[in-house]
C-alpha cells in the first residue's frame, strides 16, 4: 500500500514522508528537528523509519532542520551535486556529515527515486519521481516557475502528484508584497500559480493520473479553497471523488496519510 504523508507544506517549511511506518524516505527537511519529530510522531512514524532525506534545493524552508535531524538520527542525505555543495558552504550540513551525490535513480527504503530538473531561483533545484515497491508511482514537485517539458515528462504516468499551487494571480497582484518580490514569485524562476498548476493537473488527469495534492501554498497570496476551486473549474466534466481525488496539503500535518 503506497502512502504519502505531507508533514509540512507552505512558504514557511516543507517536508513529505513517503513510505510506511516500517520505513520510507523524507523529501526535504524545512522545519526544526523538534517540529519534524513531533509531526512524524503524530503520523505514527518513528524518526528511525526515515532511511534517507532527499533535498530538492537549498532554500531555508526546505533545509532548515536538515543538519540537526540527520545528525541526531544518523540518516543519510541525498542531493544533486551543486545543491550538495551549497548545503556544506551555507552550513546546512557539517563537514563531517555525509551527503550522497544524486546524479540519477537511486533506491532507498525499497523506493526508486529519480530527480528531475525544475526552474527556480537557486543554484540547482529538482522534483522527485518515486516508484514504490508495489508498483505505484508518485511525484513531489514544488518551487518551480513554470512547467517545463522535463517536468511534464517526469510527472506522466504517476498515480499521485503533489504539485505546487503557490499563489493566486489576483491575490499576489493586490497583496502587500513589494513589487520586486511579486515579480520574482511570478517569474519563470519563481513559483507556480493556481492557474498553471490547474492546467498541468488537467493534462495529467486526461492521461490517467487520478490523485492530486496541492502543495507549498503561500500563506499571504493564496487560500486552500481558492486553489482547489481553480483546479475543479479546470477539471469541469470530471467528477471529484469519482474521477479524481484532490486535497490541499496543510501547512502542518494533522496526522493523516494519503493512500494511492
Amino acid at each position: 500500500m503506497a502512502r504519502i504523508y505531507p508533514l509540512f507544506s507552505s512558504s514557511s517549511g516543507n517536508a513529505e514522508f513517503i513510505g510506511t511506518p516500517d520505513g520510507g524516505i523524507l523529501i526535504d527537511c524545512g522545519v526544526s528537528a523538534r517540529r519534524l519529530t513531533q509531526a512524524l510522531d503524530r503520523c505514527g512514524i518513528s524518526p528511525e523509519a526515515v532511511q534517507g532525506v532527499f533535498i530538492t534545493h537549498d532554500h531555508s524552508d526546505h533545509v532548515k532542520g536538515l543538519r540537526v535531524f540527520t545528525k541526531k538520527f544518523g540518516i543519510p542525505v541525498y542531493a544533486q551535486s551543486v545543491t550538495r555543495q551549497c548545503l556544506y558552504s551555507c552550513g546546512w550540513l557539517e563537514p563531517e556529515q555525509t551527503c550522497n551525490v544524486l546524479d540519477g535513480t537511486v533506491t532507498c527504503a525499497d523506493i526508486r527515486i529519480t530527480p528531475f530538473e525544475t526552474s527556480h531561483d537557486t543554484a540547482q533545484s529538482c522534483g522527485f519521481r518515486m516508484e514504490m515497491p508495489d508498483g505505484r508511482v508518485c511525484a513531489v514537485c514544488t518551487d518551480l516557475g513554470y512547467v517545463s517539458e522535463t517536468v511534464s515528462a517526469s510527472l506522466d504516468g504517476c498515480d499521485l502528484v503533489l504539485l505546487e499551487a503557490n499563489y493566486d494571480v489576483n491575490m499576489l497582484r493586490t497583496g502587500p508584497y513589494p513589487a520586486q518580490l511579486k515579480m520574482r514569485i511570478a517569474s519563470q524562476v519563481g513559483h507556480l500559480s493556481n492557474d498553471d498548476s490547474a492546467a498541468e493537473i488537467r493534462r495529467l488527469a486526461e492521461n490517467g493520473t487520478a490523485h492530486f495534492v496541492l502543495g507549498h501554498l503561500s500563506q499571504h497570496n493564496n487560500l486552500p479553497a481558492l486553489a482547489e476551486r481553480t483546479v475543479e473549474q479546470t477539471l469541469s466534466g470530471l467528477t471529484r471523488g469519482q474521477d479524481y481525488t484532490l486535497r490541499t496539503a496543510a501547512p502542518e500535518t494533522d496526522g493523516r496519510m494519503i493512500v494511492f
